[in-house]
């Protein structure tokens, strides 16, 4: 198999930044080059200066752009045109590798030459929550799988479902199919991944390709980031239109609840509904962000520097 180009979009990085890189250093036969796109220079060189960065990581690539130039396809898409891999990587800022082998792990798939995407499991960190780690597992189970576009009619959405917080592509499909949308709020992944089974390829869950991430949201933190959601569900009619996303939300509430009881800590159901309320309503009013004031969209958003752009365009009203 062939090496891999890891690429990871930058914006504010913490110490886990430094724990990724640390990570992937132990793995270097299966990487090719490490290429960073950061987010506003100063934010990096707050954590360590670049010089100091080059030195002590190999093969390492960094590119700067500024906050208003981010965007969730685009970046990604600079960071795969500076790749000559027949495979890339893409891994976020705070995905911490479990063990040396995810490399290895997450490009086995592609011995399958029907594969174009490999993503895979996320798992939670000590510290999260009881609902994040259950959360966790109903996404990213143990056990490995395979889909095609025929799996869309039983499994719904799940059937195109895969994070680039952690997932492995095949540059060649990649490029026949366009890539990832240039300009979009959220959800270029798996825009992008319905677009590979509408063409006949498949999608690999690789459980055993394992990367530390998760997060305590808040319920108000849930409707920014669910806004957003409904706000990619409703730009993209051919990818989402007539699949219903919010069945596999309420499979979701209804077996957090049971697993929150059988744990013996009932008083969760009350946080659980409160979360899963703040998840809806932010859903459901991007699904319908047409109809609102510029103004409040904004404020309902969680990537606002994303309608700077669809201001200065005017704004999308149709």
């Amino acid at each position: 198999m062939e090496k891999a180009d890891i690429i990871i979009p930058v914006y504010k990085p913490a110490e886990r930044f430094l724990v990724l890189l640390d990570r992937l250093a132990r793995q270097p036969e299966r990487i090719g080059k490490i290429i960073i796109i950061n987010t506003e220079r100063c934010h990096l060189d707050e954590l360590i200066p670049e010089k100091e960065l080059l030195e002590r990581y190999q093969n390492l690539v960094v590119r700067h752009i500024t906050k208003d130039e981010f965007d969730h396809g685009k970046t990604r898409n600079q960071g795969v045109s500076l790749s000559d891999s027949p495979f890339f990587i893409m891994l976020t800022d705070d995905a911490v590798p479990m063990d040396s082998h995810l490399v290895e792990n997450l490009l086995k798939p592609f011995a399958d030459g029907r594969i174009a995407v490999s993503y895979g499991r996320q798992l939670p960190a000590p510290k999260s929550s009881l609902l994040e780690q259950y959360t966790r597992s109903f996404n990213y189970p143990e056990v490995s799988g395979v889909k095609f576009a025929k799996d869309i009619e039983t499994m719904g959405i799940k059937a195109f479902f895969a994070s680039n917080v952690c997932a492995a592509y095949r540059r060649e499909i990649f490029d026949t199919l366009g890539g990832f949308p240039s300009h979009t709020i959220f959800n270029e992944d798996m825009i992008y991944a319905r677009k590979v089974l509408d063409e006949g390829y498949g999608i690999a869950y690789a459980a055993d390709a394992g990367v530390e991430h998760s997060h305590n949201y808040s319920g108000f933190r849930q409707f920014h980031r669910n806004f957003d959601l409904g706000v990619s569900h409703a730009q993209y009619p051919e990818v989402f239109g007539g699949i219903a996303a919010e069945s596999e939300g309420i499979r979701l509430v209804k077996n957090s609840c049971a697993y929150v009881m059988k744990k013996g800590k009932p008083w969760l159901v009350f946080s659980l509904l409160w979360q899963s309320g703040c998840k809806y309503a932010g859903y459901f009013l991007g699904k319908r962000y047409r109809k609102l004031p510029l103004k409040l969209v904004v404020s309902f958003s969680m990537n606002r520097d994303y309608w700077k752009l669809q201001k200065k365009q005017k704004f999308d009203t149709n």
